[in-house]
Parts: structure tokens; sequence; C-alpha cells
């Protein structure tokens, strides 16, 4: 059985310190938990690049000033510090991004297939989906896509057996237990229930992503029209 936390080589010039193997808020803070440790840290200089997961961290560092070994060993007592009373503050105050989303239609191709799979009505589905806070617990796949983490299980669904060439700009998604937004045009094989009209990414922007890792996230169904309406300012 695997011990968590663990620290491993990743590449010559890269470490991954996994706290375990699962979807979970806990793990998932101490990712960022950690990565603000190091950022106050003496190693913060040497430090080229942080990727954070849902239960990982992926440390990309400068091998000309540090070897594996050294690393391993300072990284070890910074994993150590990171303590309960940290992690369980990470959450507190977090801002809540309302994003408006219009379901079904061809805004949401696949919520008639996520009702039949859950064997719920349309508009308990747009019920149940609006009537969570989601956190994100990381930003991957593609450029601000965010992840998000506490969706209802009973509106679960697999992902397509056959991705989409092309997913538009806003388009709300589920796959599996998870839910998320394309903040671009991309392919994708997530079921897409909705749209939003807002623009989630602006690589000239800073941040470039709206929704950021540890903040919340809650969608408010609107009407087709209002969709239209508010599209065109956007």
């Amino acid at each position: 059985m695997t011990e968590y936390p663990r620290i491993v080589p990743a590449s010559d010039s890269a470490i991954l310190v996994e706290f375990g193997n699962s979807i979970d808020y806990e793990i998932n803070a101490k990712v960022y938990a950690l990565q603000s440790e190091i950022e106050r840290s003496d190693l913060a200089t040497s430090i080229i690049e942080f990727i954070p997961s849902y239960r990982s961290l992926l440390i990309e560092y400068d091998n000309s000033r540090h070897l594996f070994a050294d690393l391993e060993d300072q990284l070890t007592s910074i994993v150590e510090s990171v303590g309960d009373s940290e992690i369980s503050n990470l959450d507190a105050g977090s801002e809540i991004h309302k994003i408006p989303v219009a379901y079904g239609g061809d805004y949401g191709p696949d919520l008639q297939n996520v009702a039949d799979h859950a064997e719920l009505t349309t508009d308990e589905v747009i019920e149940i989906h609006s009537g969570t806070d989601y956190h994100v617990f990381m930003l991957g796949f593609a450029p601000g896509f965010p992840y998000l983490g506490g969706m209802d299980e009973r509106i679960a669904c697999p992902r397509l057996a056959t991705p989409r060439t092309l997913v538009p700009a806003g388009a709300v998604g589920i796959a599996e237990s998870q839910t998320g937004v394309y903040p671009n045009p991309s392919p994708g094989g997530w079921q897409i229930i909705g749209r939003t009209p807002i623009r989630l990414f602006d690589a000239e922007a800073d941040p470039p992503s709206v929704m950021l890792p540890g903040t919340k996230v809650n969608f408010v169904p609107m009407s087709h029209d209002e969709f239209e309406s508010q599209a065109g300012t956007t």
C-alpha cells in the first residue's frame, strides 16, 4: 500500500509531491498549501513552475542549483509543516462566481442524455446542477478549464463514446462525477448540458482565468433569449 505524502522524481528537473490518490477537498487543499509554503521559503528562487492537480504538486526546478536528494530533504521538511489549521483556512471566505447558463436546446445538446441516464426530467437535472456551490479543484486540459468538485452524484454521467471535434467556448459539461466549463473552443468528450455567455479566459488579462483554484462557482439558469442578449454584449 502506498503511503502518503510521498516525494518522487518526475524528470531530471522536476519533482512530484503526492498527497493521495482520490478527489478529496482536504487532499487538494494540502496541494495548494504546499505551493504557498514553498513560495514563502528559500526554495522559491529555484522554482521554475508549479503544476498543481487534484492530489499532487509537480515542481519544476533549476537543476543547476539543486540535486534531487537536496531538494527532497528540504521539501520533506516543508511538507511536514503543512498543518491542518492552514488547510482549513484555505477555503474560508472563498469568492463565489455566479455563472449564468442557458441549459438545453442548442446550448446543451446532451441535457436529455444526462436526464435519461439519471432517470430524471431535464428540469430536475437543471435544478440539481444549479443548486450547488462547486469548488474549483484545478485548472487543466486546456488553458483556464476549471475542474469543479461537489456535483450531486444523481446527475453523474459517462463521457461521450465519441468526443466532439469542436466544443464551443462557454459550454458547460458533465463527465462522470465532475462538471466543468470549456473556456475556449476545443475538442471534448464531456456531456454538454448548457452554455454560458461569460468569457472565462483572456490571455491578456491578469489573471487570465476567471475561475481560480480554491474559488467557488454557482451556475444560475438563464433563458435562451437572455443568453443571446448577453452574448451580444460580452
